[in-house]
């Protein structure tokens, strides 16, 4: 047994292989096809489940009113509908695959977690990636924004809120407020878009805002934030950032982590994703990140379901290698 619980990969990356197009540069990007072609989203879930992942992450990322209103002409109401019925579609792909196992085979219950992108997000201009919007936008209106896409994906049914791709300590702390507040039963992690091995996007130190976030929730005795971490990152720089969290803490008292990088691969506008043949695979930084106290790997853009397959063996191989030196 591993207490490391393998996430899924890249969805956009992995719908592509079923939509047969190149998703990137859509102001909605993967979340267009939660209203186009449900079925290859379900699919897409079927296939990280097949692969091993023991989390899927619902197909949410770029789903929000303001984008749906605006560029799929759906109301308010129907938005929140299409992320409603976005959940259960991973619900319906979960049922799906543990139907499918032997029926003397007991398969422990993949996590639903739902994804919640940063505000930047539904900007369509890239400020996930800077998080200069922190200088504009109060706490308040990062709340209110993220209320009604978070009560839909909870209404539907999922079993974490996945935090994902946030720049900036102001909108982690406006969301972790929020959740310890209004949500205190409701798991979650929050995972940072970090521009270098030390800073967020946005520029806090990373080391800094973990400290404190998690200081934070023990002082108000939260108990559902799950993790902190990184993800849609250079793979490279995710060692030093935890070394810089774990490093010099007991393991009892180690902030739990969460990493879901990019493959390696780097993007620009102009050429898209470059550079495969130079990646390093993920799996060969899964055992050092273990160490410094991962209990979540999983990949994020490039990743596949192989890639996750690999993940899945290289984390039972080294739990298995850590109990026999016990």
């Amino acid at each position: 047994m591993t207490n490391v619980t393998v996430l899924d990969g890249g969805f956009a990356t992995q719908l592509s292989v079923h939509v047969g197009k190149s998703i990137d540069g859509d102001p909605l990007w993967s979340a267009r096809f939660n209203a186009t072609d449900p079925n290859a989203v379900f699919r897409t879930h079927l296939d990280f489940l097949e692969a091993g992942a023991e989390a899927i992450m619902t197909n949410t990322y770029q789903a929000s009113i303001e984008g749906y209103v605006e560029h799929l002409h759906l109301t308010e109401d129907t938005s929140l509908n299409l992320i409603k019925s976005t959940v259960r579609v991973a619900q319906m792909a979960r049922n799906h695959f543990l139907a499918k196992g032997p029926t003397n085979e007991q398969r422990s219950v993949p996590l639903l977690v739902a994804s919640i992108g940063p505000y930047g997000a539904h900007l369509h201009d890239g400020s996930e990636y800077t998080g200069r919007y922190a200088a504009d936008v109060c706490a308040d209106t990062i709340q209110k924004w993220h209320r009604p896409r978070i009560d839909a994906c909870l209404e539907a049914g999922v079993d974490v809120l996945g935090i994902e791709t946030i720049p900036c300590k102001m909108e982690a702390e406006a969301l972790l407020d929020m959740l310890c507040d209004e949500y205190p039963t409701v798991r979650f992690w929050i995972s940072f878009q970090c521009k270098d091995n030390q800073h967020l996007a946005n520029g806090e130190l990373f080391a800094d805002t973990v400290n404190s976030l998690w200081a934070k929730a023990r002082s108000r005795r939260a108990k559902n934030l799950l993790a902190l971490g990184v993800n849609c990152v250079h793979p490279q720089i995710v060692t030093p950032l935890f070394r810089s969290v774990n490093e010099k803490k007991l393991p009892e008292v180690r902030i739990p982590l969460i990493v879901y990088p990019n493959s390696g691969e780097v993007y620009t506008v102009e050429d898209g994703w470059q550079g495969r043949e130079d990646c390093v695979p993920l799996e060969h930084y899964v055992p050092q990140w273990i160490d410094l106290g991962a209990q979540f790997i999983g990949g994020c853009c490039r990743t596949y379901a192989r890639d996750i397959q690999r993940i899945k063996q290289t984390v039972i191989s080294h739990a298995s290698n850590s109990n026999h030196c016990q």
